[in-house]
């Protein structure tokens, strides 16, 4: 849809899109894979009253979080937007974008924070199941709001943003009204919104370490959007196209993972160090099946998706080249993923998070190293699948060598 508003909203697009997924990361990845982890340990030794009170500590930290983001937002947003290459009507579209992002950013941490709760509790059916209506009505919301159809407003790019934030209030709704009903497992009341900080620290325990990789994964796309930056529009347009497509399999993986936080952490919980053991090695297998299946497709076949992004000749030959390259190393980005969920359960973040620095190292400095050897867009993507493939590597030979142990 935003493909049909031309090359400069795509291009935009590219810059701001690292900034929804490190929203969507951190609230629904680090924070609320924390939240799942803590809701499941309490319930697997027995706590059925705390697991309600975590509720409210969930949400204390979804508020804080989108304040946070929106402060450094405000800071440094425009200056960094800058940074990474926008400029002229790439950047006015890029800021419109981003002011309603943050401004409305916490029905999205909400959403996404209150969804951990029933995944904690091992309700991923009515999880899902409200995820899949919300997104059966932002694709046709978005069709409305973006190109102007069932007579809705034409916005624009800012009709992007706002499909997302009405369907995430409607999800929070939705989410509030299931916890405060007498039939859920752990309820949400006002008896038990007390603050507890030792109900706190079984969320930030694995939420602060684990907030480090959505952050270092976004700072790695965002390293490689500034020096694609430097080949121009074209390059960054075909780069946001190929990127968005990376981040498709995010929903794919986050199904299997978050069902790994649950499990990982419910056999932690109960002492059941081999059974949690077994189910990452299952839920790596899958994710291997899955992420080398989507990526090798897509890499053989880029002439027949890569034009519903765009019908730019140019665009679409950068957009093949990231993919010809990338698309095959997913099966490691997606085990890494997966198993970074599981380790979540675990509490046992070290290298998982070991395993994302070393892919922003990888794939940034060798990036930034190979163009001013003369490289050009082709050696970023180069840089961007090494540093995939090898953080998903650590990551599995770490819990081979018993990392969880």
């Amino acid at each position: 849809m935003i493909g049909q508003l031309g090359t400069q909203a795509l291009a935009a697009m590219a810059l701001v899109f690292p900034f929804l997924i490190l929203i969507q990361t951190m609230s629904g990845g680090a924070l609320g894979g924390a939240i799942s982890s803590a809701v499941a340990r309490t319930l697997g030794s027995g706590e059925p009253e705390h697991a309600s009170r975590l509720i409210w500590h969930a949400l204390y930290c979804c508020w804080a979080g989108a304040l946070v983001f929106l402060g450094v937002y405000w800071l440094f947003g425009e200056t960094f937007l800058q940074f990474l290459g926008g400029g002229g009507e790439v950047l006015r579209l890029a800021l419109t974008y981003s002011d309603l992002l943050f401004l409305g950013g916490v029905v999205i941490w909400m959403s996404s924070g209150l969804s951990a709760v029933f995944r904690g509790m091992g309700m991923m059916g009515f999880s899902a199941s409200t995820m899949l209506i919300g997104s059966c009505l932002q694709v046709p919301l978005s069709a409305g709001l973006i190109l102007g159809w069932f007579g809705l407003p034409q916005l624009g790019l800012k009709g992007a943003i706002f499909s997302t934030l009405i369907v995430s209030s409607l999800m929070t709704l939705v989410f509030l009204v299931k916890l405060a009903g007498r039939a859920a497992m752990v309820r949400l009341s006002l008896k038990l919104k007390q603050f507890d900080a030792s109900l706190m620290e079984r969320i930030l325990m694995v939420a602060r370490p684990a907030s480090l990789s959505p952050l270092m994964t976004v700072a790695t796309i965002l390293g490689l959007t500034a020096l694609v930056g430097r080949s121009g529009e074209v390059a960054l347009a075909g780069y946001g196209i190929g990127t968005r497509v990376e981040f498709l399999m995010t929903p794919i993986v986050f199904s299997i993972g978050t069902a790994l936080t649950t499990v990982v952490g419910t056999s932690m919980g109960a002492g059941k160090v081999d059974r949690a053991e077994r189910a990452g090695w299952v839920g790596a297998g899958l994710a291997a099946a899955i992420g080398g299946l989507i990526g090798v497709t897509l890499a053989l076949i880029p002439g027949v998706w890569i034009p519903l992004f765009t019908d730019d000749s140019a665009t679409q030959a950068m957009t093949q080249i990231y993919i010809q390259w990338v698309g095959p190393c997913y099966m490691f980005l997606a085990v890494g993923l997966v198993l970074y969920f599981a380790s979540q359960g675990a509490g046992r973040m070290r290298w998982p998070i070991t395993a994302t620095f070393t892919r922003f190292a990888v794939a940034v400095g060798l990036a930034l190293f190979l163009l001013n050897q003369g490289g050009g867009y082709r050696e970023v993507v180069i840089a961007a699948a090494s540093g995939m493939t090898l953080y998903g590597l650590m990551i599995v030979i770490a819990l081979w060598r018993g990392a969880w142990r």
